[in-house]
This record gives C-alpha cells, sequence and structure tokens, in this order.
C-alpha cells in the first residue's frame, strides 16, 4: 500500500484493527461486478514493514474482497489516503503458494515428459484433480443413480443423497460429490444439515454449476422425475 502522507507505525496498527472482522465494501469502478454496497470479512490484517510511504502488510480475507478498495479505505481513515500499489495472492482456499504453484519451465519439462515418454508421475503433482479446490466447501455425497440427472442440471432430491460431510446452512453454496468423493456439481442449500437428513422427500439443493460430463454415471432417471 503506497500511503500518500505522513502515518506513524502506531497509528497505522490502529486503523488496521479497526478493519479486523465484517466491514462494507462497494466494489470500485473497473470491477466486473456491480457497484453494490456488500459485506466481507476480514480475518486479519498483519503489518509486516514500512519503507518511506510504502506499506508492506499481509491479509486474510473472505472471496470477493477487494484488496484495492481495502487499501484506498484504510487510507481515508487515515486521513492522509492511499491506494494499492502491489498484490501478491498467497492462498485461495485450500491451494497455496507454497504447495501449488509451478514455474513455466517445470511445467514444459513435465508436459514434455507426459508426451515424449507417457510418464505421467510429474505432470500429476501439476494437474490436480477439481475436488482439490473443494476441499474446504461444504459437502453431499448422493446415490450413483441420481449422478446422471444432476449432470443434466436437475435439482437434488432428498431421495438421492446418502450422507452429508460437515455442518450447512440454508443459502450456503455445496460441492455434490458420489460415493466415491468424484465432483458433480456446485449447489445451493435449500435446507440445513439437520433438515436434510430428516427429508424424505422434496429438494434439498438447487444445482447451479455442472462439473462432471454427462454420461459418466449410467442414466436411472426417467424425463420430469425426481432426483
Amino acid at each position: 500500500m503506497r500511503l500518500h502522507g505522513e502515518a506513524s507505525k502506531e497509528k497505522i496498527q490502529e486503523v488496521f484493527g479497526e478493519f479486523i472482522g465484517e466491514i462494507y465494501q462497494r466494489p470500485p469502478v473497473r470491477a466486473s461486478v456491480k457497484r453494490r454496497l456488500r459485506t466481507r470479512r476480514i480475518y486479519y490484517l498483519e503489518l509486516l514493514e514500512i519503507e518511506d510511504r510504502n506499506v508492506l502488510f499481509r491479509v486474510g480475507c473472505e472471496g470477493g474482497t477487494y484488496i484495492r478498495k481495502l487499501c484506498h479505505d484504510i487510507g481515508e481513515v487515515l486521513g492522509c489516503s492511499a491506494h494499492m500499489r502491489e498484490l501478491r495472492r498467497t492462498r485461495a482456499g485450500p491451494l497455496t503458494e507454497e504447495d501449488n504453484c509451478f514455474d513455466l519451465y517445470d511445467i514444459s519439462y513435465y508436459c514434455s515428459l507426459w508426451k515424449e515418454k507417457d510418464d505421467e508421475t510429474q505432470i500429476r503433482k501439476i494437474v490436480m484433480p477439481m475436488e482439490k479446490a473443494l476441499e474446504f466447501m461444504p459437502k453431499i455425497y448422493i446415490r450413483d443413480s441420481a449422478v446422471d440427472a444432476v449432470c443434466h442440471g436437475a435439482n437434488l432430491a432428498a431421495p438421492g443423497v446418502v450422507s452429508v460431510e460437515t455442518e450447512i446452512e440454508k443459502g450456503d453454496t455445496v460441492a455434490i460429490l458420489t460415493l466415491k468423493g468424484e465432483a458433480i456439481a456446485l449447489a445451493t442449500a435449500l435446507a440445513t444439515t439437520d433438515e436434510i437428513l430428516r427429508m424424505t422427500h422434496g429438494f434439498v439443493a438447487k444445482t447451479r454449476r455442472v462439473l462432471m460430463p454427462r454420461g459418466v454415471y449410467p442414466k436411472m432417471w426417467r424425463k420430469n422425475s425426481s432426483v
């Protein structure tokens, strides 16, 4: 963050403390979403270094937080204005910079091993299954007989559910998986975990994004029927 005026280390740390927790943000003018006021959660703001008017800090935040807007708002509270000078993303969900970043030389070399020697060992360290990105997401496991219908965009009905892995609240984004742990779709929960476990009919999740191609599991449903 680049400050437009002077501010002491103590003042910066004090203001950082005011931004930890739930904050209001309106996306900047140049953004890919509508400029509606919304809330985002800041888990921590750690001051690392100050050099002249450059402030290096680490922030842990909820997805969808605009760091350039955060820098601007911190500058406003400091009374000297500020802007984001540089951003480095070190983690996104379960994917970390230490374990999941590779340079182009490694990628090129591992690809050549795969193509020339049919050796997938190294390339599989880079190209990970999509389930890795869903590691922290609440999950619903469903019967094999329900898979293909969800792949066609059907909402998930209670009879198709086998188990629920973690606590789910109504409105949460959940991952729908096969009994083998294969990702089928992302959905919006229409009921809580306790309600899902008690339900014998009706829809428990609204399918939002299908991840698995159709036909991977055999079709075991009729048109206009529930999953």
